[in-house]
């Protein structure tokens, strides 16, 4: 029996908020495929009577990063699914913050480091064929991902649920302490002149300077504090 309950739990509640609030889901998995659009077709598809159909898509592409940027709004949630030495998969994590969606990452063999998603659920075996692991066509990953759907849809029963976000946020004319210190995430989409750049944030398009900072090109990350790129991200 493969114990994934705790983390499938957690990525479910927080997944059936985001479709409260009229999130999309973009599953990707560059290396299979096929997985990701069994994800997709598994929440697109109301197959039991009461259900609902949940906006699920699949997206295929070997450039991931590339087919997501253009896709994803704020508020969404990339489900990805591969193992952890995925560069793809890897680097649209990085990038989700800016895009202002939630991550989620699905995969079976040595786990990611903590912090590479929102949500990690996986199977954890180490054993390989062939330098692969047998999870990913023994049916342990499909149950995985079958469990996930059940447990939003369960999550939808409590409607209490889905408005309790438990996140406090302050007016976006008022000054906290905690948003006094902030640091996001921004992505580069042009150097304007070499002091200023467009970046794309969980809040949109905004101007921010770039003094503090080496010329950045578009597709750089910076870490944003009261509108200056303080430092790059690696």
């Amino acid at each position: 029996m493969v114990d994934f309950g705790e983390s499938v739990a957690a990525a479910s509640l927080s997944l059936a908020r985001r479709f409260a609030n009229g999130a999309t889901m973009w599953c990707v998995a560059p290396a299979w495929p096929e997985h990701a659009r069994h994800v997709a077709v598994e929440f697109v598809h109301p197959v039991l009577v009461g259900k609902r159909a949940l906006p699920a898509v699949s997206v295929e592409s070997i450039d991931a990063v590339g087919a997501l940027r253009s896709l994803v709004r704020s508020g969404d949630v990339v489900l990805a699914i591969s193992d952890r030495e995925s560069n793809a998969v890897a680097d649209v994590m990085r990038r989700a913050e800016a895009w202002g969606v939630g991550t989620m990452w699905i995969g079976v063999g040595p786990k990611p480091p903590d912090g590479a998603a929102d949500h990690v659920v996986w199977v954890d075996d180490d054993v390989t064929e062939g330098g692969r692991s047998p999870a990913i066509h023994d049916g342990r990953l499909v149950l995985l991902y079958h469990v996930l759907w059940e447990m939003t849809h369960v999550c939808f029963e409590h409607p209490g649920l889905l408005s309790a976000t438990g996140d406090e946020s302050c007016d976006d004319n008022e000054t906290c302490i905690t948003c006094s210190d902030e640091g996001r995430v921004g992505e580069v989409i042009a150097n304007a002149d070499g002091t200023r750049a467009r970046v794309r944030t969980a809040r949109g398009i905004e101007t921010i300077d770039t003094t503090m900072v080496a010329d950045v090109s578009p597709g750089d990350l910076v870490l944003i504090h009261a509108g200056t790129a303080i430092s790059e991200i690696p």
